[in-house]
């Protein structure tokens, strides 16, 4: 049924490609019109119901402080190196104006006063926390509403107000704080232009035409300006974190340009057959097409399995993604055989120029015509028969060394710690950077990650003083804000600077040792209570609720996978390899980022500035994310493997012949990816390197040692007991076992078709 419709459905763009073309571009119109009418900003709600920093933030949002809106803070010092704000009185003249500007912009709602402080006293300004002790540094924090009713305009007015004070005062004036990395332009922009390059030149090598190279691109743009779009809509509904767009753009361009590279071979094939181009492009979508729609439904169903951590800002990214992922499936069976359509017989032929035109024909894409064609591809594919073929005759050692190198590779995962990069981690060209270290070097490393006590007293006598007094005395505090309470509800709230800078592990201990010991003691039994937020705690509780959760994801991924594979392919084993070999992959992918990101090896050739921790929710994406792209290779890889079995009846055959004809469209589509990949991993935010880098990685690894190592190593020691599945469960599972019999809409294959062709694709249902 799904083959025919989408035969049905290919045939029919490939007939009229001018109509779906045009309906695509009105789609995509009628997106980004929405988009500007009704989109919302990305935000970032770091926090989870039922969280501690959660109760925190919902006790300060009743007492109103103002303390749950945006802020920022203006960092500066004089430019005379000998003068301080505490006795040069043209420097204090310089702070009073420079607050005094802060202050009239709009929607500033208040600001800190270290001039005034310095008036009432050095002491109070350096108690407070607004002037370093030598005198040096001053901090004016900028409190904003909520982000809800702010945009990219209020950050503009910031920074064009410290670019005009820089030439009117003595003062170097840096800014950073929430404003800057709610409303700074995310990665990606630069990111996705590298990809789609490099993508376009790995095409080109693989199709040896200039066509044929640029329909995946076109189809893939396409579907991310649609996906982007809807993507936008959706946080004018809900909060969609900042950095959903980019890891969007990410894996939309890399299954869509995948996804495309499949059925356009496919395609091809067909033309090389003889047949019309409509009618190439209804088989390549029948064939090909079944797999892409499989492969995308189960990468989407991997991603949308975030939801069990139960942490909203997680569960809205992974449905954010999940669109553009499901609109690239749907541009790959409708936008593109209307591409094919439009192309014609011109795809059948490759451009030939000199060099290149030898190494497209090389990696076996181009056919001059058949016979030549078959003769090119016999060559090509005998090279991975015999490499496929020596593996299988010394199954062991292969087996051994590959799993040894994985698991050498996973062995970091051992010392990973999660947390979030800071404004230490950017480099030193970026504004925030500079006024991290400024406050670091003037206040301690704890400032730039203060923490906030809400409490609710609940009219018990000196709740407040015993509070002060017991979180001062704690030897990870360094100092402790002037209490704030409010008067109409009674809450106070106290900004607490930890000894430790954001990003370090004693800073998480800390939070727990006033959670667990300082909080309990300074309360009591009564009905008084405290909570502490901030950024710091609210990403130190996500954290170890991912982490927590982590396990849950694991399982179900790997059941739901397991269960896939074993309906697909009847088979017992084969699914279970199929799963552990993931597993392996991935956790080489996360060992090779705790390498990186926490030990700095290599950190230098991505623009990494210093060690940073592995972003919390980041494992638990990746995992997702890259069980349902491993997944595609998987069901193409064993399709065929299965088709040949059955064809045959021997295994060490099916494996050789199997592998070895899946291995170039496997391999390039993965260097497809994998550039597209790393392109992200040389952005300036960490997070966006660590998505890069793992998801690169992953896919590297998945491609090259699993699919030509493991998989026909393992296969060739298990036997014919791959396709082992008991009678009584073969009886309960419905359908058809894959590669029974040949796809519907194709002729059967002869042994020599199978020998010179290339690799059918379909087999996958």
């Amino acid at each position: 049924m799904l083959t025919k419709a989408l035969s049905c459905l290919g045939a029919g763009a490939a007939r009229h490609p001018w109509r779906v073309i045009a309906a695509w571009l009105v789609a995509a119109t009628l997106a980004v019109l929405a988009a500007v009418a009704f989109g919302g900003r990305n935000a970032d709600a770091m926090t989870a119901p039922g969280l501690d920093s959660q109760r925190a933030a919902e006790l300060i949002e009743r007492a109103g402080t103002g303390e749950e809106g945006m802020t920022a803070q203006v960092v500066v010092t004089p430019l005379d190196g000998a003068a301080t704000f505490i006795d040069d009185d043209g420097a204090r003249t310089a702070l009073t104006r420079l607050r005094a500007e802060v202050r009239r912009l709009p929607h500033v709602i208040g600001t800190s006063d270290p001039a005034g402080a310095l008036d009432a006293g050095g002491d109070t300004a350096v108690r407070g926390g607004l002037v370093s002790a030598d005198g040096r540094v001053a901090v004016v924090r900028v409190q904003y509403p909520d982000q809800s009713l702010l945009s990219a305009d209020d950050l503009d007015a910031l920074v064009a107000l410290g670019d005009r004070l820089r030439a009117e005062l003595p003062l170097r004036v840096e800014m950073g704080g929430h404003l800057f990395y709610a409303f700074s332009d995310p990665d990606g922009g630069v990111s996705e232009l590298i990809g789609l390059l490099a993508a376009a030149a790995i095409l080109f090598l693989a199709f040896g035409s200039l066509v044929a190279a640029a329909l995946p691109i076109g189809m893939a743009v396409f579907g991310l300006t649609v996906g982007v779009a809807t993507m936008t809509v959706l946080a004018g509904v809900t909060d969609v974190p900042t950095f959903a767009p980019v890891l969007g753009s990410m894996v939309g361009l890399g299954v869509g340009i995948d996804y495309a590279l499949f059925v356009l071979a496919r395609h091809r094939e067909h033309l090389a057959r003889g047949l019309d181009p409509q009618a190439a492009a209804g088989r390549a979508v029948a064939t090909a097409g079944r797999p892409v729609v499989l492969a995308g439904g189960t990468v989407v169903v991997s991603i949308l399995g975030l939801a069990v951590a139960n942490v909203p800002f997680m569960t809205v990214g992974g449905l954010a993604v999940s669109i553009v992922v499901l609109i690239m499936v749907l541009a790959s069976v409708t936008l593109l055989p209307a591409f094919l359509g439009a192309a014609g017989p011109r795809l059948a032929t490759p451009n030939r120029i000199g060099r290149i035109g030898r190494i497209s024909r090389a990696l076996g894409a181009g056919r001059p015509g058949r016979r030549r064609g078959t003769e090119e591809d016999a060559v090509t594919t005998a090279g991975w028969r015999r490499w496929i073929g020596h593996v299988s005759r010394h199954p062991v050692p292969y087996a051994v060394g590959a799993a040894g190198l994985l698991l050498t590779a996973t062995l970091p995962v051992l010392g990973l710690r999660v947390g979030l990069p800071d404004d230490g981690s950017l480099p030193p060209s970026r504004t925030e950077r500079r006024a991290y270290d400024l406050v670091a070097e003037g206040f301690g490393p704890g400032t730039n990650g203060p923490l906030v006590i809400a409490a609710d007293p609940a009219g018990v006598p000196g709740v407040l003083d015993r509070l002060v007094a017991t979180v001062e005395a704690d030897p990870g505090i360094a100092s402790v804000a002037p209490t704030h309470v409010d008067r109409a509800t009674g809450i106070a709230t106290l900004v607490v600077f930890p000894t430790t800078g954001p990003q370090e592990k004693a800073t998480a201990d800390t939070i727990a040792r006033l959670r667990t010991d300082v909080l309990p003691t300074a309360i009591g039994d009564g009905p008084a209570r405290a909570h502490i937020g901030g950024a710091a705690a609210s990403l130190s509780d996500v954290g170890q609720r991912t982490s927590r959760r982590l396990p849950l994801l694991v399982a179900a991924v790997l059941a739901m996978s397991y269960l896939l594979l074993m309906l697909v392919f009847r088979s017992v084993l084969v699914p279970l390899k199929a799963v552990l070999l993931n597993l392996l992959s991935i956790g080489a992918a996360y060992g090779v980022m705790v390498a990186v990101f926490q030990w700095g090896w290599g950190g230098a050739l991505i623009g990494l500035e210093a060690t940073v921790p592995i972003v919390s929710f980041i494992p638990m994406f990746l995992f997702a994310i890259l069980f349902g792209l491993s997944m595609d290779y998987e069901v193409f890889l064993l399709s065929r493997v299965r088709e040949e079995y059955l064809r045959t009846g021997d295994n060490v055959t099916a494996i050789v012949e199997g592998v070895s004809g899946t291995a170039r469209i496997i391999t390039s589509a993965a260097l497809i990816m994998v550039a597209v990949f790393l392109s992200f991993a040389v952005a300036e935010d960490p997070s966006t390197k660590m998505f890069g880098l793992g998801l690169a990685t992953a896919i590297l690894i998945d491609a090259t040692v699993v699919r030509m190592v493991l998989v026909p190593a393992t296969m060739t020691l298990l036997g014919r007991t791959n396709w082992w599945l008991p009678k009584w469960l073969d009886r309960l599972l419905p359908g058809g076992p894959v590669g029974t019999r040949g796809p519907a809409l194709d002729p059967p294959r002869t042994d020599a078709e199978s020998a010179g062709e290339a690799p059918d694709l379909s087999a996958a249902g």
